[in-house]
């Protein structure tokens, strides 16, 4: 029963959140698709996404310029454009990992220090149980919020979390599994 209701606060706060971004996929146009209609159309999208795993927006901003240039930089042998936003939202997720693994790193060497990275007008605009959800999320490990955000902020299936995660659909419903219950005891814990 906990596992429920974490996964239910997770649907609900991170489905807030993607109703707030807007439709995930606009309709198709009558012309080809370009790498500036991409852009236009799923930038923001994948910012939130890189926010929501990396926890900080400039870094999330880098993490997603980066996937646009190397899609600009293989947009010539892209045999699909429609493969182009799973190209870029893998791309999102794997450059969010190097960031986490730098990050990592990084604290070895030097003090963490916390950062509260999303803005005040983000913050309130979520309810205190959303926020509870999102403090919580941090919490996890990489993997476990990776697969809770690609699902529940990205609406994504099983099998397109196991693409853009490089990770078994059996792995994904493991980690979803386990990440909602330590999400659940984050959520009662009262630090």
């Amino acid at each position: 029963m906990l596992e429920g209701n974490a996964e239910r606060s997770v649907e609900v706060t991170l489905g807030h959140l993607r109703t707030m971004d807007g439709p995930a996929t606009p309709p198709p146009p009558a012309a080809p698709l370009t790498l500036e209609d991409l852009y236009r159309q799923h930038r923001m999208r994948l910012v939130r996404l890189a926010i929501l795993l990396v926890d900080e927006p400039a870094t999330a901003e880098d993490v997603v310029q980066e996937a646009f240039t190397g899609l600009h930089r293989n947009w010539g042998r892209l045999r699909d454009a429609a493969a182009a936003v799973g190209y870029l939202r893998t791309a999102v997720v794997n450059g969010s990992r190097s960031v986490l693994r730098r990050r990592k790193t990084a604290r070895e060497y030097v003090a963490p220090h916390a950062v509260n990275a999303r803005s005040a007008e983000s913050l309130a605009m979520l309810s205190s149980e959303h926020q509870a959800v999102v403090s919580a999320l941090s919490k996890l490990p990489p993997r476990q919020r990776e697969v809770l955000v690609l699902r529940y902020y990205g609406g994504l299936s099983e099998a397109e979390i196991s693409e853009a995660a490089g990770i078994s659909k059996g792995t994904v419903k493991s980690t979803a599994s386990r990440a909602l219950e330590a999400l659940q005891k984050a959520m009662q814990s009262p630090n």
